[in-house]
């Protein structure tokens, strides 16, 4: 990276870990890629990364943020936070989710920004590196049930650009919020020059936005 974007003092930050960071610095030399952009000074924020394309997208992700010394959260299936590998994915942010909880995955995320002093959580809007022909509103049901802006971030593989975007506050017309969303994420492209989708929303995560 050849600058680092200065990070103001309400930004979730790691305490100590200058092995992981350090680690963190090695993953991003070696794949020469840069960020640009500023971060936004908020203790609070659903950021989303589009469009998602690779595997490499989380490792390139987690890597730079480790290296910067922020500490995003990251959702994961409950089964998989067991053992060696769920201490690490914990070591790196990751939080299990329980989908038998009649709250939901958003409900659950909702209350963890309410007991959180400070909370970045991190999601692929499109839910899947395959192609979709629409984003998923999960994302959407967490900011407007915590009151918190969306921090859109893109990853650009013909320059191997970690881009940070300004906040976007909903405004809670969903529909329209995300063809903003996705007007101004239209000029980025990931591996293998894909797109990102069409932010027209598949709503099935309503119901569990509704029992937040």
């Amino acid at each position: 990276m050849r600058r680092i974007p200065p990070l103001g003092p309400e930004v979730p930050v790691w305490k100590g870990r200058w092995l992981l960071r350090a680690l963190g610095w090695v993953v991003v030399y070696l794949c020469r890629w840069r960020v640009t952009g500023e971060f936004p000074n908020v203790a609070k924020a659903v950021v989303i990364a589009a469009p998602h394309s690779s595997l490499f997208d989380g490792v390139i992700g987690i890597s730079a943020a480790t290296a910067i010394n922020i500490r995003p959260t990251w959702m994961g299936k409950d089964t998989l936070f067991k053992g060696v590998f769920g201490w690490c994915m914990r070591l790196f942010g990751g939080v299990p989710t329980d989908r038998s909880n009649p709250r939901g995955v958003v409900g659950q995320m909702v209350a963890r920004f309410a007991e959180s002093e400070k909370l970045w959580v991190v999601l692929a809007p499109e839910g899947t590196r395959r192609e979709v022909k629409q984003w998923r509103s999960g994302f959407y049901h967490i900011a407007v049930g915590a009151g918190v802006p969306i921090f859109p971030v893109y990853f650009h593989y013909p320059e191997k650009r970690i881009g940070l975007l300004p906040l976007f506050y909903p405004t809670g017309d969903m529909q329209a919020d995300l063809r903003a969303l996705r007007e101004i994420y239209a000029p980025w492209r990931g591996r293998h020059g894909k797109p990102v989708a069409p932010a027209i929303a598949d709503d099935s995560d309503g119901a569990e936005a509704k029992s937040a």
